[in-house]
């Protein structure tokens, strides 16, 4: 069409000037300047062949234009930015000029006649480029430097060509990558690389060397985003870096053989970025095309290649030779499928390929010796690749295969294995969500990945050479400290660690790594994963660590990071490890040269080194022997008690079978310093005040840390010992701590930390001498009452009115804190009452004292420090929060020792002895004051007065008790779980809360207190669904309160439960859907708690119950334990029954959406389940008024788990109370319509009318009503219902011959037919699959209702057999674990007793054949796989930026099909969106729809993935077709409808017209009548199920498949 109109101007005029000077006047239109250049063009032409005219001047005409016209134009379109505004063209236009523009200039500088134009064009478009830089203008200075640049000599214009090379790359490998968002710097570098480069690549010799030494010069990739550019710059020019043999390289092609980009290692390293870490898929495809290309020019050319020198010892980059020529194909063709398999994302597409993979490494490993062949960091390329994809399940797949390499592989060590272990797939092992279970495997059982992990480190480690060794596991463990790490990675990590093989790896470095994994580890909340990383940590250091590297210094201080309370506690099975390792290379550890951080000259005799360590740790320095310096850090104490206790275990291993006497002797040894200091603490004042705090820290942290876990802890004899040593100290310790804590020797804020520790040892001496026998006389006695007796003084003298000085204040609270302390041991240990029951001084001075009575702050004194005072000032508030608490702990004891005195109004006292104890009202509302002041951490004191106080008050004063339980209430309700008060706190609310009589009182009287409780209960039931384990410390205490008397046969008991019953209700309910992050959380806790001792955390760390499961468990239990014989009992279970039936009918009309495993479902499967459990204790007249809703509930849709717990409990009462049969039989009366979904429920009892009638005398009446029952819903239209019939028909018809009946006998002949008939099915459809199903169904073949009646079947069988998810298996285990509720006196009946806890969930299911998921696995290499291949020959870049549909196909090398598919009637865009990418697959000429709207909807959209840019589209409305039908139908096309009709033609029989025009029906009506006239042909699907429709997409994509099959085959045909 352009010559044509070319021609046609030229023909108008002889002269071509007149034509160019006419075109180059009036308005620059995008028209106006493309006539131009087809004119210049065709001018062009006709001077290479001679015949143009003027040849003088038509040089002269072309300047002209070009001087006059086109570079004042492409001047004013720089000065826009691209895609600016311009007032002169509209902005679809402007591109169009620019390229006609340019175009146009080229060829006015190829009929200059001369170079000079084209050179001059160039030198301005750089100068240019260079004023204005890659932004705003660029594009049309690169535009007009690829037009004239192809004009440029190569030897006379060589230097401006490498300058316009240079310009080129700096401008296209200058865009950032990185950023989201094109602007004028990307466009213009995507144009200097899609059109200048490869436009100066035809030029060859310099410009093209140019080019290529400024993408050398580059520099390896920096970062993701710049990989692109370069990328982009490479494939641009790959027809002249990868040249194909005989392809034209253009002029002085000697000169570029040197320019071959296969030997240039930084060329493969950036095509190994593209491939890796790009993150668009353009890059990636662009860095495939690239190998591709490579690989197909090595094979065409067949010379040897190598990529430059080698690096290190292993192989190339990339190398070739013929005589590998079949191998090296086969991988790098296996190697491109693989990465563009991984395009997809989809993990059933990638699978099959994955064994591929295995392939690969098979070519790379030479079998000749073992070396590699090919560079391993193409392998780690797919990897990675794999580890960065969005989908997860994918980098699943890519991190399991890679940790499965080891195990059917011997691969040779390859430095970038280590690298990319440490880096890209530690990276990958980061996400938690990689260590899920596997579908169907069991909670608990531990992460697959975590497992192979575990494996693969510990083989890849053995294999590597011994030098390399140590530096990959340091490496390995700093990496681990690089990061904040979740809880389950670094656990797995660590245990993976733990388990790799003992050697010499780690020294002192090693160590210190391995301390900042265990500081990584304290972050996380989850205690228990926690304590267990500790645990493997510290096998690790045991496995690894080269012994004659560190120093015993070095290992004490690495033990310190550990966590006596989560891991490290002694008796456990990692305490003895520890032992036995020390004592193995006590010889053995290395010495230092210089003195310790402690000050130790270093030694490797364990003992010695502890007995150094004791006595540098009591010998203060002399600088910290004044009376004013701080308490020493606890730290020093720890270290020392565990380094004692750990050498003395050693030496108690050595000695095991001879003398024990030697054990005591060593640790007398060690502690002799430590008990002569303490022998004279009392006697000796001028003792260094550090040295008297060190000696009592380490004493505590002794007697602390020497407790054994475990059972072995009463025949301990080194804690015995550690008792006599502070036995025979204790009266010169308790003389100091009177002296310490009475004579004002305590006057600082720092010295109240001095007093805890005193009170802390005294405690402890006072624990102490109870448990080896109290002794009046005793030095603790003789202690006790000066020190409360002095306390007391303090507090009255101080009372005076002075000013208040720091001394005094500071002296004040420590009494107080001394009165608490002697209060906890008197109300602990009933030994130590001073007094009689009857008040004395001490009692009445603590109910006399003002509560919350807030210390003054002291004025700082002349004489002390600036230290002291802003020490005083920051942190006065604690120690008033201090004296309070103090002050209730008092009162506590008080209340609880004189309860009985308590009033229940305060009108009967006149004159109180004990006010805070006779006055309660005053007392509770001092109560609220404390809350409002005191720190929660401070607060159980009060809460524990208020347990005392409320019951009294709670009918005199309920206001008053409810504004306290409310109180109380905000302050639980702010606290965080993860917060270490939290629990303590929880728990010391809701028993004052939920005291027993404070329910049956509040319950009594009805008033506030009692919904203020109901409110508060609900609101613990909703913060469990984010706080675990609250609901769990409510409902374990509510239940033990009243067991006590449930027991006892109480009626008040049970009778009060009875108000609260909505609580047992809500706890047989309970049970949250956690977040996928929660769940896995719990897994891996369950299965570090089924490790058992082999994991010391759970020794140490005490199983707090917290899981939801045990909500259940406890109300379970208690209603085990209550019997029907019991009225109140009774009551309150048949009261709890209605409530639940109640729960299940709303639920069921809940308009919340219910579907398999929902919390719908879940509700519903927990009602039943406790009604199951309840049954025993219905009678016949309860059942009266519930049965009715039973029946009622089997009418209703449910999921399979709940019908078979209906249908279970059906046939329990039925076999109970056969009278309520007449009841069953009206079930069946209903009309076929509302029985179509239920009747199979009633259906299946009939099953097992043999355990119905088995205490029913005469059977024959209801066998012959069974009979009856079942004969008419064996001919129902529903094949379900027909299906369940015949199995209740083969039981009953069974059972009936068994009693040889004579009035069946005309029926005999009938039903045994129809048996025969159902048994002797011909075939292998669905009809005769799902007999055989529904006859080893467990229900039906297994189950048992009477003997398989227990616990176990109720919450574990049954639900797990059912298909119910993992969450709501509760193990039989877990009952009889939780202890908090004493198991019944029929415990017997928790276990199931019959096989049928032995059966499998798939047992009575038969696998669909080849359905096996190791069938992936264990195919060959050449199975066929999905390949989604994009075809190569557009995998060069996008040049040409506009391109419209037609030239867009015609690129695809598309075969478009005549076959048009007609989808005006289907309404779902979800269809439609299939039904787009079908036909775009396959070809199809175009797409019909209603409405094109739909293309925009989000659904069609995700179906379609982007076809409809590809497929023509056309809109044609429902009443519109029958004009189409008929237009069609006039251009030749076929018009077939896919419908079942009387003359419909069979798919398979039916063949398509090349021109074909396929009608598809709605999803619901299918074709309308009218339009089925206008049909040529209907075709149908044959079938062979029940289900006589298919979706109108899979319908749809048969026939088009069909369509495709067989126009293949007849081009075939054609063809050949």
């Amino acid at each position: 069409m352009e010559r044509v109109l070319a021609e046609t101007l030229l023909s108008q005029s002889r002269d071509p000037r007149v034509l160019l000077r006419a075109l180059c006047r009036g308005e620059a239109s995008a028209e106006r300047v493309e006539t131009l250049r087809f004119l210049l063009q065709r001018l062009e032409d006709a001077e290479e062949c001679g015949g143009g005219g003027g040849a003088g001047a038509l040089p002269e005409a072309a300047r002209e234009v070009a001087a006059g016209y086109l570079v004042p134009l492409l001047r004013g379109l720089r000065g826009r930015p691209a895609g600016g505004p311009d007032p002169d063209l509209p902005a679809r236009d402007r591109r169009r000029v620019l390229r006609a523009a340019t175009a146009a200039l080229r060829s006015c500088a190829r009929l200059s006649g001369g170079p000079q134009l084209a050179a001059a064009l160039a030198e301005e478009a750089l100068r240019d480029l260079a004023a204005r830089g890659p932004a705003a203008g660029a594009e049309a200075a690169v535009e007009v430097l690829a037009a004239v640049g192809p004009c440029l000599r190569p030897r006379e214009d060589g230097p401006l060509l490498e300058r316009v090379a240079q310009a080129a790359v700096a401008l296209a490998l200058g865009a950032d990558g990185d950023r989201d968002e094109a602007g004028p710097a990307e466009d213009a570098a995507a144009l200097a690389a899609g059109r200048l480069l490869p436009a100066l690549g035809q030029c060859g010799g310099a410009a093209l060397r140019a080019v290529w030494a400024g993408l050398v010069a580059a520099g390896a990739p920096s970062g993701p985003g710049r990989v692109g550019p370069q990328l982009l710059v490479l494939s641009a020019l790959a027809e002249r870096l990868l040249p194909e043999p005989g392809a034209d390289r253009g002029p002085r092609a000697g000169e570029e053989d040197d320019l071959d980009a296969r030997r240039c290692g930084r060329f493969w390293r950036t095509v190994q970025a593209g491939l890796a870490r790009a993150p668009d898929a353009l890059t990636r495809k662009r860095a495939r095309y690239l190998l591709q290309r490579a690989v197909e020019v090595s094979a065409e050319r067949g010379a040897p290649c190598a990529c430059g020198p080698r690096e290190g010892t292993g192989p190339s980059l990339f190398w070739w030779s013929e005589k590998k020529k079949d191998e090296l194909l086969k991988f790098w063709e296996n190697y491109i499928l693989i990465m563009e398999t991984l395009e997809g994302n989809q993990i059933h597409v990638i699978k099959p390929v994955l064994p591929k993979l295995n392939s690969l490494f098979e070519y790379a490993v030479s079998e000749e010796n073992g070396c590699w062949l090919f560079h391993p960091s193409w392998h780690m390329c797919i990897y990675k690749r794999m580890f960065e994809s969005e989908n997860k399940i994918l980098t699943k797949e890519g991190v399991i295969h890679f940790l499965e390499l080891y195990e059917t592989k011997s691969l040779p060590f390859a430095p970038e294995f280590s690298e990319f272990i440490i880096g890209p797939l530690m990276d990958a092992l980061s996400e938690s969500s990689l260590y899920s279970r596997s579908p169907g495997q069991l909670i608990g059982s531990g992460s697959p990945l975590g497992l192979k992990l575990q494996k693969f480190l510990v083989t890849y480690v053995s294999l590597l050479p011994e030098e390399i060794k140590s530096g990959f596991l340091l490496k390995f463990i700093q990496k681990m400290t690089s990061r904040h790490w979740c809880a389950i990675p670094i656990l797995f990590l660590s245990k993976a660690l733990a388990n790799v093989p003992r050697c010499k790896a780690l020294g002192v470095e090693g160590l210190l790594a391995l301390r900042g994994v265990l500081q990584r580890t304290m972050i996380t909340h989850q205690i228990l994963l926690r304590g267990a990383a500790q645990c493997y940590l510290l096998q690790t250091a045991m496995n690894l660590v080269d012994v004659e590297k560190v120093t015993l210094s070095d290992v004490s201080t690495f033990l310190m990071s550990l966590r006596q309370e989560e891991s490290l506690g002694r008796g456990t099975s990692l305490w003895t490890e520890l032992c036995d390792w020390l004592r193995v290379n006590e010889s053995c550890f290395g010495q230092a040269s210089a003195c310790s951080p402690t000050g130790l000259p270093e030694t490797p005799s364990l003992n010695a080194y502890v007995k150094n360590l004791v006595h540098e740790y009591i010998t203060s320095p002399a600088w910290e022997t004044g009376e004013d310096c701080f308490m020493p850090d606890w730290s020093e104490a720890r270290l020392v008690a565990m380094m004692v206790l750990l050498a003395v275990d050693v030496e108690g291993m050595k000695t095991q079978y001879s003398e024990k006497r030697r054990t005591q002797n060593v640790l007398r040894i060690f502690l002799d310093p430590l008990l002569d200091s303490l022998l004279k603490l009392g006697t000796n004042a001028y003792m260094p005040l550090l040295r008297a705090d060190r000696c009592l820290q380490l004493l505590w942290k002794l007697l602390r840390t020497c407790v054994l876990t475990g059972s072995g802890a009463r025949d301990d004899e080194v804690f015995k010992l550690l008792q006599s040593f502070a036995m025979s100290a204790t009266e010169s310790i308790s003389d100091f701590i009177l002296r310490r804590l009475t004579m004002d020797e305590l006057s600082s804020v720092s010295d109240l930390d001095r007093c805890h520790l005193y009170l802390m040892v005294l405690t402890e001496l006072i624990n102490i001498h109870l448990k080896v026998g109290w002794k009046r006389g005793n030095p603790i006695w003789r202690v006790i009452s000066p020190l409360k007796n002095a306390s007391i003084r303090h507090l009255q003298e101080m009372d005076g009115g002075q000013e208040p000085t720091l001394a005094w204040q500071i002296q004040r609270v420590i009494s107080m804190a001394a009165l608490a302390t002697v209060c906890e041991a008197v109300d602990q240990k009933p030994e130590l009452q001073l007094d009689s029951l009857e008040p004395g001084p001490m009692e009445r001075f603590l109910a006399s004292l003002p509560l919350n009575h807030t210390l003054q702050k002291p004025h700082p004194e002349e004489h002390s420090s600036f230290s002291e005072d802003s020490a005083a000032s920051q942190g006065w508030g604690k120690v008033v929060a201090q004296y309070i608490h103090d002050q209730w702990v008092c009162l506590s004891f008080l209340l609880r020792k004189y309860h009985t005195l308590i009033p229940s109004s305060e009108d009967n006292v006149p004159d109180p002895v004990l006010p805070a104890v006779q006055m309660p009202a005053r007392t509770l509302q001092s109560a609220l004051g404390a809350l409002t002041v005191l720190p929660s951490d401070q607060v159980l004191p009060v809460f524990h007065c208020m347990k005392v106080l409320v019951p009294k008050l709670l009918t005199s004063s309920e206001s008053l008790c409810v504004e306290s339980i409310d109180m109380a209430w905000k302050i639980i309700s702010a606290l965080s779980n993860t917060q270490l008060i939290f629990w303590s706190n929880l728990k010391a609310f809701v028993q004052f809360v939920f005291d027993t009589k404070v329910l049956t009182i509040a319950a009594k009287i009805k008033g506030q207190a009692y919904f203020k409780i109901k409110e508060i209960m609900y609101k613990m039931i909703e913060m469990s669904a984010i706080k675990t384990g609250v609901f769990n410390t409510l409902i374990s205490y509510c239940c033990k309160s009243w067991i006590v008397s449930a027991s006892d046969v109480s009626q008040v008991s049970l009778s009060s439960a009875k108000n609260y019953s909505e609580l047992i209700l809500e706890a047989c309910i309970f049970g949250t859907v956690f977040r996928r992050d929660q769940r896995l959380i719990q897994d891996v806790q369950t299965y570090i708690e089924n490790l058992g001792h082999d994991c010391a955390a759970n020794a140490v760390i005490e199983n707090t119950k917290r899981e939801d499961h045990y909500v259940r468990i406890c109300a379970v239990k208690f209603l085990c334990l209550l019997h029907g014989s019991n009225m109140s009992h009774k009551l309150f279970m048949e009261d709890l029954a209605i409530k639940l039936l109640d729960k299940d009918e709303s639920v069921s009309k809940s308009r919340t959406r219910y579907y398999v495993n929902s919390q719908q479902h879940r509700l519903k499967n927990r009602v039943w389940q406790t009604l199951l459990v309840l049954f025993p204790s219905f009678d016949q007249n309860f059942l009266n008024r519930i049965i009715d809703k039973i029946f009622q509930a089997g009418f209703i849709n449910n999921q399979a788990s709940i019908k078979y717990f209906i249908e279970w409990i059906i046939i329990l009462i039925l076999h109970k109370f056969p009278q309520f049969l007449l009841k069953f039989w009206d079930c069946f009366s209903y009309g076929e319509e509302n029985l179509k979904t239920s009747i199979c429920t009633f259906l299946s009892v009939l099953s097992h009318l043999d355990i119905i009638t088995q205490n029913i005398p005469e059977k024959k009446p209801v066998l012959k009503q069974a009979l009856v029952t079942v004969l008419q819903w064996c001919f129902s239209q529903n094949f379900s219902i027909r299906l369940y019939a015949l199995a209740a028909l083969k039981k009953v018809w069974s059972m009936c011959k068994a009693l040889h009946t004579e009035e069946f006998d005309a029926l005999t002949s009938v039903i045994e037919s129809s048996l025969n008939q159902v048994e002797n099915m011909p075939g292998t459809g669905n009809a005769k699959k799902n007999w055989q199903r529904i006859q080893e169904h467990f229900f039906f073949a297994s189950f048992h209702p009477v003997q398989d009646y227990c616990l176990e079947t109720i919450f574990y069988i049954l639900p797990r057999l059912s298909g119910l998810v993992e969450d709501e298996w509760i193990a039989i285990g877990k009952f009889t674990t939780f202890t908090d509720i004493p198991s019944d006196a029929g415990f017997q009946w928790y276990l199931s007793p019959t096989h049928l806890c032995e059966l499998k969930p798939g047992d009575w299911a038969q696998q669909d054949v080849g359905s096996h998921s190791g069938e992936a696995d264990s195919q060959s290499e050449w199975t066929d796989v999905q390949k989604k291949i994009i075809p190569w020959k557009i995998n060069a870049p996008d040049l040409d930026l506009e391109l419209v549909f037609q030239d867009r196909v015609a690129k695809l090398g598309k075969s478009i099909s005549r076959l048009i598919v007609v989808a005006s009637l289907i309404d779902k865009p979800t269809n439609l969106g299939g039904l787009c990418r079908t036909c775009e697959v396959f070809g199809a000429s175009a797409l019909v729809l209603g409405s094109l709207q739909c293309v925009g909807d989000k659904q069609f959209q995700g179906l379609s993935v982007s076809a409809e840019q590809w497929l023509p589209l056309v809109e044609v409305k429902p009443p519109q077709l029958i004009d189409f039908l008929q237009q069609k139908k006039t251009e030749g096309y076929t018009v077939i409808g896919v419908e079942q009709t009387a003359k419909s033609v069979d798919l398979t029989q039916y063949s398509f017209p090349e021109r074909s025009l396929l009608l598809l029906g709605n999803e619901r009506e299918g074709i309308p009548a009218n339009l089925i006239q206008q049909l040529d042909v209907c075709v149908e699907i044959p079938q062979q199920g029940i289900i006589r429709s298919l979706n109108v997409h899979v319908s749809g994509a048969l026939l088009i498949w069909e369509y495709t099959r067989q126009q293949l085959l007849r081009h075939g045909d054609a063809e050949s």
